[in-house]
């Protein structure tokens, strides 16, 4: 289990939950879409409500270029949303900035969410994990892990190492809730959300080599519970 130790600014950070009681926090295209958008807004200064907004959807904010959300709180690097969890590597780059960061995009979540289907109560089990990425051995595993992280949707034993990740390419990089996409250039208004890694790189990662260290990463997890 993660504990939440101090967070420094200028270090990469492993941020992720669930939903209570494992449940599902995306139940539609939607909700994936909020999410997203809200990763866009919330990574700034100022406090930002979409319900202010003309066209608060996805698209409308994304490809607004007036938007103005202040200075940025941290630099995420990559992304992945599963049905009932979410996976961030991101970097503070203002002080206290991911802890603010996380509670601007989980509140304005759960708010949404709640609204949406007319309930009450937490909808995340509890704050934010995270874990701190301090060697740049251990970054790009992570890294790998998070952007593979729902090849496991297509193959279920996926973190036991079965799986053609050839057979599985197609399927993984059209999946629209994850930054993979943007990590191999790919050209989206998602590409808004996230930064370029590509300067952590001495050379270009193929899918083979992701899987790779995915799975060294599920091994090493395993071998210390």
């Amino acid at each position: 289990m993660a504990n939440r130790s101090p967070i420094a600014v200028g270090e990469w950070y492993h941020c992720f939950n669930r939903g209570v009681d494992k449940r599902r926090i995306f139940e539609s295209d939607a909700d994936y879409k909020r999410f997203l958008t809200l990763l866009y807004i919330c990574n700034g200064t100022k406090n930002i409500r979409l319900s202010d907004r003309y066209n608060p959807s996805f698209e409308g904010v994304l490809s607004d270029t007036s938007f103005d959300r202040g200075e940025p709180l941290i630099e995420l690097g990559v992304y992945t949303l599963m049905p009932n969890h979410f996976h961030l590597v991101c970097r503070e780059i203002h002080e206290g900035g991911i802890a603010m960061f996380m509670q601007k995009v989980s509140t304005g979540y759960t708010m949404y969410f709640n609204k949406k289907r007319q309930r009450t109560g937490a909808l995340l089990a509890g704050s934010f994990k995270s874990k701190h990425i301090g060697e740049d051995r251990y970054f790009k595993k992570v890294v790998a892990y998070v952007l593979l992280n729902h090849a496991e949707l297509f193959e279920p034993a996926w973190k036991e190492g079965k799986g053609n990740i050839q057979q599985l390419k197609e399927k993984l990089l059209q999946y629209p809730y994850s930054s993979l996409p943007e990590f191999f250039g790919t050209i989206r208004l998602q590409g808004k959300i996230v930064s370029s890694l590509s300067d952590y790189y001495d050379q270009k990662l193929t899918l083979a080599n992701m899987a790779q260290e995915a799975h060294e990463y599920y091994r090493e997890r395993s071998s210390k519970v």
